[in-house]
């Protein structure tokens, strides 16, 4: 009887020793009670008020599908939306689109509408054709109502400009992205949603070698971004990694 009594003992030494090695809280206080039950026939949670409740681990591949699936389906309702303002776009500018004078692309950062500048400024000029006005205000109510960041693009050719008004292609570029952006801002688009560059000749679509190339570069750009803007952090010294000594 000793010896089976210190053969138990010592077997119930080694497991709680095991135990010990990968704690786990409440599989150790389960152990521990059920120990206790065993040498001294006290039901287990005879000293404790509270039930002991122990949670099954939640997978990790579970836990990446909950964390993946809000994001995803965000992503393809922005997607949605962008399609059903190009399907907009392409309706109100058929007829420019039908001429060549008007491209509408779709990029992976949203939707871009690239308009031939001969049919919307005379040679020299920022002024809007008047027969340009109407499409640009029709693009510019189906902007409206969306919450899209819009990215107005003036481009050049190479073709230098000296004038009293624009001493070159930078101002150009810039006062003819500015004049579309106002139209937009004056047919009911948010401000704080549209912005105005000035990119002169610095990015050909064509070599600007011949006139063709040269007619292709002079363009206004309308970037419709599907991209939502992140929110700056602030980077100071103090979150500098310091130097070498």
């Amino acid at each position: 009887m000793s010896y089976a009594d210190f053969i138990t003992l010592l077997f119930a030494f080694f497991v709680v020793m095991y135990a010990l090695s990968t704690v786990n809280e409440g599989k150790y206080r389960i152990l521990s009670e059920s120990m206790v039950s065993a040498f001294r026939n006290v039901p287990i949670n005879a000293a404790s008020d509270r039930p002991i409740v122990v949670m099954p681990p939640i997978p990790a591949a579970q836990k990446a599908s909950a964390a993946v699936k809000t994001p995803d389906a965000s992503k393809q309702k922005q997607r949605d939306k962008m399609r059903n303002v190009a399907k907009d776009i392409l309706a109100v500018m058929a007829p420019l689109i039908e001429q060549g004078k008007v491209r509408v692309l779709e990029t992976s950062r949203g939707v871009t509408i690239e308009i031939n500048d001969s049919i919307l400024f005379s040679p020299g000029q920022a002024l809007l054709q008047p027969a340009l006005v109407k499409a640009m205000r029709a693009i510019a109510e189906v902007l409206a109502p969306t919450d899209f960041p819009i990215t107005i693009e003036g481009h050049t050719d190479n073709v230098p400009i000296n004038t009293a008004q624009f001493p070159s292609n930078w101002e150009l570029s810039a006062v003819r992205a500015t004049t579309v952006l106002r139209l937009f801002a004056d047919a009911g688009v948010a401000g704080d949603r549209l912005t105005a560059i000035g990119y002169a000749d610095t990015r050909p679509v064509e070599p600007n070698v011949l006139a063709d190339g040269r007619a292709r570069n002079r363009r206004v750009t309308i970037l419709i971004d599907s991209m939502v803007p992140e929110k700056g952090q602030e980077v100071g010294l103090a979150t500098q990694a310091p130097s070498a000594p």
